[in-house]
């Protein structure tokens, strides 16, 4: 993967929240914002960063004094990230009330439904635990995916259908 500009991967985030209809995310700083009704709202931010959101998702922009966009907190609904290649020290972030899930350079989609968090990924890596750090942390490779629920077991890493991870893509219009 050295040497590549971008890397692809799919997570999606499920975390305990009830689902809500929320109105378009404001364009923070550094950021323009697209969106037609009924369809996914598209951020697109300085450094090559786009964020999709799939209509009614609720989630917030973070950004921790470095004037561009460091992670999402996302609430509900789901959230597709395309990020390039950070510096080393810059990771990215999606944190929902079950998971944290932070990438270098990469392509991810998050969802937050009921009671778990679920992560799955295309290309590249990506590095998933619970915010409390319980059950460890996992680190996964294309075609790679784990359910993380509010437990303490450790986290297991599986293989995703198609079909599932179709299902994610077409509420993105992707």
């Amino acid at each position: 993967m050295r040497g590549h500009a971008w890397m692809t991967c799919l997570v999606i985030l499920c975390a305990t929240v009830g689902v809500r209809s929320a109105t378009a995310q404001q364009a923070p700083a550094g950021c323009t914002s697209e969106q037609r009704p009924g369809a996914a709202q598209t951020l697109r931010c300085r450094d090559g960063l786009v964020i999709v959101a799939e209509d009614g998702a609720k989630f917030t922009l973070q950004s921790y004094g470095g004037g561009g966009v460091e992670g999402v907190d996302l609430q509900s609904k789901a959230v597709l990230v395309d990020a390039p290649r950070q510096k080393a020290r810059s990771r990215l972030q999606v944190i929902t009330p079950q998971a944290i899930a932070a990438v270098r350079g990469t392509k991810w989609a998050v969802d937050a439904q009921e009671s778990r968090t679920s992560v799955l990924v295309l290309n590249g890596r990506v590095a998933v635990r619970r915010p409390g750090g319980a059950g460890g942390q996992v680190v996964l490779g294309p075609g790679e995916g784990v359910d993380v629920d509010p437990g303490t077991g450790a986290l297991e890493v599986k293989r995703w259908g198609q079909p599932r991870v179709d299902a994610l893509l077409a509420r993105l219009r992707q």
